[in-house]
């Protein structure tokens, strides 16, 4: 298992490893054949950036039991997803930032996140781990209001797109089994969300085989596993931690 992240350190930005304290870095591609360098960085005096660039980042709706049956929703014949642009992205510690002229619902939504390691296209479900990178935490913020503000047109990419709306990180764990890992949210130091990745309709290697056949994934696409239940509105000046024990911790607050 390896914990993966970019940073800048002295002006210079950087991919590596966590070893401790310390960052060892690496160069190269991260996602092809990187190498380890005798380079290395108290952890303390680097600034953290998203762990990859991900040259699209795709969300899951409804893909839980517990909140499908809360809400009424059957399980779907495909996994259903939105693209958020990529604009969006913020990394650990960053700011959420409430759009301007908006003063509507900013939620919170804690997931897991794939991140994809080799191209790939119409692979069935057995090959799709494999082209599983590693894993991170996702905080897929949505301006709630925006969703249904047209009767006729469902507002996903806009409610969800707006700059820093993206926060995901602060690493991506390698050498991981999703399937016994809980997602949690601490807001403002009370936990509101704890639930089991198991719980998904479609697990991950699922979700890429499916998505895959859908259009190409490439190295370092995010995809964001949806959430279940207990995600909310944030007050303005919270903080939010997304929480998964062997992957992350990814903390944001709300201005």
């Amino acid at each position: 298992m390896a914990s993966w992240l970019r940073f800048s350190a002295a002006g210079t930005e950087h991919f590596g490893t966590l070893d401790g304290d310390r960052v060892a870095v690496w160069h190269g591609d991260m996602f092809a054949d990187p190498q380890r360098t005798d380079l290395g960085f108290p952890l303390a005096d680097v600034r953290l950036l998203a762990p990859c660039r991900p040259g699209k980042m795709i969300g899951l709706w409804n893909n839980f039991h517990e909140r499908a049956a809360k809400e009424g929703l059957q399980r779907p014949a495909h996994p259903l997803y939105f693209l958020k642009a990529t604009t969006c992205i913020a990394a650990q510690g960053d700011a959420i930032r409430r759009p301007p002229d908006y003063a509507g619902a900013m939620v919170f939504e804690a997931e897991l996140g794939i991140v994809i390691g080799r191209r790939v296209s119409g692979i069935d479900v057995a090959a799709a781990p494999a082209a599983i990178f590693g894993y991170t935490c996702v905080n897929d913020v949505t301006a709630r209001d925006l969703l249904r503000l047209d009767p006729a047109f469902a507002h996903w990419t806009r409610a969800k797109s707006f700059d820093t709306f993206g926060p995901f990180g602060p690493v991506i764990a390698t050498g991981v089994d999703p399937a016994g890992l809980r997602v949690r949210a601490v807001v403002a130091g009370r936990e509101l969300q704890d639930y089991p990745v198991a719980d998904m309709f479609f697990s991950p290697a699922e979700i890429v085989s499916h998505i895959s056949h859908d259009m190409t994934l490439e190295p370092g696409d995010v995809i964001a596993c949806g959430t279940s239940v207990g995600a909310g509105a944030l007050a303005d000046g919270d903080t939010v931690e997304v929480i998964i024990d062997g992957v992350g911790r990814l903390v944001n607050h709300l201005v």
